[in-house]
């Protein structure tokens, strides 16, 4: 078992990765898209216990029937520079609706984790010790301005003159 941070702190989750070939047994998992698309039906039996990791180069298409009954998705982070994961989470969320467990995994650091939330990240794998030890003594991070607001309702207001700027005016982290 491994702890992911949420809104509320480290916790122990259940979820497992469970490698292509190797036995699910009875427990939540996630595998990869590969055997999830090998082994769609028997895979989605699982319902809720089924969660699928993503490569930022994946596409959602494929899965956007199946987004309903999947329990989860994590979506791998392979270096701090590369955001098209945070893509994939709003793909996920905005264009189809996903609502289960979204998770953030690998190279993600403290300067990152208000924009995850944003993206609609629920949980995220922290394996920075610096990131991990501020998030232990109950810090939390803060973006009080944000750039390219999608105008949908979310709570903030542009900034002057600069609408590509806008300014929360509430609590920014996950709306915590």
């Amino acid at each position: 078992m491994k702890d992911v941070f949420r809104k509320t702190g480290f916790t122990l989750d259940a979820r497992v990765v469970v490698a292509d070939g190797e036995t699910i047994g009875n427990r939540a998992f996630f595998v990869s898209k590969a055997r999830f698309l090998a082994e769609r039906e028997a895979l989605l039996a699982r319902g809720s216990d089924l969660g699928i990791v993503l490569d930022p180069g994946d596409r959602l298409d494929d899965l956007a029937a199946d987004l309903a009954v999947i329990g989860a998705l994590a979506i791998r982070f392979p270096k701090f520079g590369d955001g098209r994961g945070s893509s994939l989470a709003r793909l996920a969320r905005e264009r189809h609706g996903f609502t289960g467990e979204l998770r953030a995994v690998g190279d993600i650091l403290w300067d990152q984790l208000e924009a995850l939330c944003r993206c609609g990240f629920d949980t995220i794998e922290v394996e920075d010790e610096p990131t991990r030890r501020r998030l232990e003594r109950g810090e939390r991070p803060a973006l009080p301005v944000r750039y390219q607001p999608t105008g949908a309702g979310d709570g903030f207001a542009p900034l002057q003159h600069r609408p590509w700027v806008s300014t929360a005016w509430r609590d920014a982290w996950c709306g915590a």
